[in-house]
Order: C-alpha cells, then sequence, then structure tokens
C-alpha cells in the first residue's frame, strides 16, 4: 500500500473507482483543476509515493528530481511509447519509477464520430453533399495511415458500409490482409483513396509537401490523433484546395490558428470520452494499481 497517493489534476474516474483507491494507499488527495507549470506540479506531489495525472499535464525530469518519493506514476491515459507519453519514462526507470498507462478506452467514440461526420459529408446532411449529389460509403475508396486498435476499428466499421479498405503502417499485417485490406507504401494509398483517416501516436508526423501532392485535390483527411499527423505549411496549402479536414479537437488540428478556416470541420470535443470510455478507464486504471501492489 502507497503512504500517499496524489492525483495532481481531473482523471476522469467514476466516483466508484475515486472511492477504491482508498484500498491503494493510506492518504489520497485529488486536484480538481489543471496545474498551471512544473513548479505548482512539484509542489502538488510534495511527498508522495504515488501520482496520478491525465493527458494535460506534463511529468517531466525537473519535476522528477524535485519529488524523490515517486514509486509509482500512473498515467490515467493512453501509453504507447516512451517518446509520445507526457512523463519521462525513460529518466523514471533509471530512477526505479514503475510507469503504468493505458490503452483501447475511447476507440469507439471516435469510431463512430467518423463514420457520423462522413455520412453526413457524403449524403450532404446540414451541408452540400461533397460530391454534388448524396452518395453512400459504398465504394467509396478509404485509406487508413496507422493500422494501431483504432484505424483497425475505423477500417471495420467503413468495410461495414462497403468501402473498400487500403492501409499503411510499419508492417504488413496478416488479420489485414485475411480481410482483403491492401497494404500500400504511403504515397500510392494517399494518392488512390478519397478518404484518408490519420490514426498515429501523439507527435508523429508522416504527411510532409510531397504526401499532400500525392494527396491531390478533392480529398478527405481524418485526424483522430492527439496532435497533428502533417507538417503545418503543407496542411495549409493543401486545404486550399477542394478539400476537407475532420478533427475533433484543436489540439489534433495543432491549435486555434485554424478552427475557423472555411475546408476545417473540428467539434472541438474529444470524441472518445463517453460515459462507457470512462468506466473502461477507471477498470484499467485500478486493475495496474492492483498488479503493482500485487
Amino acid at each position: 500500500m502507497f503512504r500517499k497517493l496524489v492525483a495532481i489534476e481531473p482523471v476522469s474516474l467514476i466516483p466508484s473507482a475515486e472511492k477504491a483507491l482508498h484500498d491503494f494507499a493510506k492518504e489520497i488527495v485529488m486536484y480538481d483543476n489543471i496545474p498551471t507549470d512544473d513548479e505548482e506540479i512539484a509542489k502538488r506531489i510534495g511527498d508522495a509515493d504515488a501520482v496520478l495525472l491525465s493527458y494535460t499535464s506534463r511529468i517531466n525530469r525537473t519535476v522528477l528530481e524535485k519529488c524523490p518519493h515517486i514509486k509509482y506514476i500512473g498515467m490515467c491515459c493512453s501509453l504507447y511509447s516512451p517518446e509520445s507519453a507526457n512523463v519521462d519514462i525513460l529518466y523514471a526507470n533509471e530512477r526505479g519509477i514503475t510507469v503504468t498507462g493505458i490503452r483501447d478506452y475511447g476507440d469507439e467514440g471516435v469510431v463512430e464520430y467518423v463514420i457520423s461526420e462522413l455520412v453526413r459529408c457524403l449524403h450532404g446532411f446540414g451541408q452540400e453533399p461533397w460530391d454534388g449529389m448524396p452518395r453512400e460509403i459504398t465504394g467509396l475508396k478509404a485509406g487508413i495511415i496507422g493500422l494501431g486498435k483504432s484505424g483497425g476499428m475505423i477500417a471495420d466499421a467503413l468495410r461495414f458500409f462497403g468501402a473498400e479498405i487500403a492501409y499503411f503502417s510499419r508492417t504488413e499485417k496478416q488479420e489485414a490482409k485475411d480481410k482483403g485490406y491492401r497494404f500500400l507504401p504511403l504515397g500510392e494509398l494517399l494518392s488512390q483513396s478519397e478518404v484518408v483517416c490519420c490514426c498515429l501516436n501523439k507527435n508523429t508526423i508522416l504527411l510532409h509537401e510531397d504526401e499532400f501532392s500525392l494527396f491531390g485535390n478533392k480529398k478527405i483527411l481524418f485526424n483522430t490523433g492527439l496532435s497533428p499527423a502533417w507538417d503545418e505549411p503543407a496542411f495549409t496549402k493543401w486545404l486550399e484546395g477542394d478539400n476537407l479536414c475532420f478533427c475533433d479537437t484543436a489540439g489534433a488540428l495543432g491549435g486555434e490558428r485554424l478552427l475557423n478556416h472555411p475546408h476545417v470541420r473540428c467539434m472541438q470535443v474529444s470524441t472518445g470520452r463517453t460515459r462507457q470510455a470512462f468506466d473502461r478507464l477507471s477498470e484499467k486504471v485500478l486493475k495496474n494499481l492492483s498488479e503493482y501492489n500485487r
């Protein structure tokens, strides 16, 4: 059992999960706002030996050096790699600090967002139909960049509605091949697809000027990641064509600068943050704590 566990910011646990935290620590401190800087983060942690955080704050080396009592950091958000994490995992490991994260808790909402916006765009619900007259997803040439869990779920949903699926990832996947999905080099995927969904880890940039040139005009781009999948100058130039980009959050778009661009559709809502997602997140956070304290 931990001596003191601190959640340095809101971590989106359901009430029963917050109550269950008392099974893991003698003292629990939960903050309901986001810290402004490293100094405040370190002050909130203080002498705690366990810390929880979400995706809106960072625990870097500077913070870790000021908090020598930390033994465990629980990321109540996605952890894909040390490089993309909002915790300096490599330095934490040097210090013997265990860092855990979670995956695959908000993907269902993201899939529903992509299908919903694509259907509205193609059919012209509340807007002009994309092709001038309503059309179905049936026969749509769809490309997926990054066929991880969420990318795979989006691909499966699009295929259910009759789309032709191609994908680009680090390696060809047998499961995708068995489903009839085509594995293509990035350039070919872009040039052959009418709609492309970027489902990449945070801070992964694959779309540069050459890629947007291959992608071409009269195309639709979705970004479901936490950060842009592109170089902004090349992306901005591409937007000036007869193209559309869909993002759920300003973070996925790269900031607020392009929110009012006529070819940008940004909900400014994290579509993965649903009631069911909070249930799944809470279950996985508690599971990580249980496994550490086993």
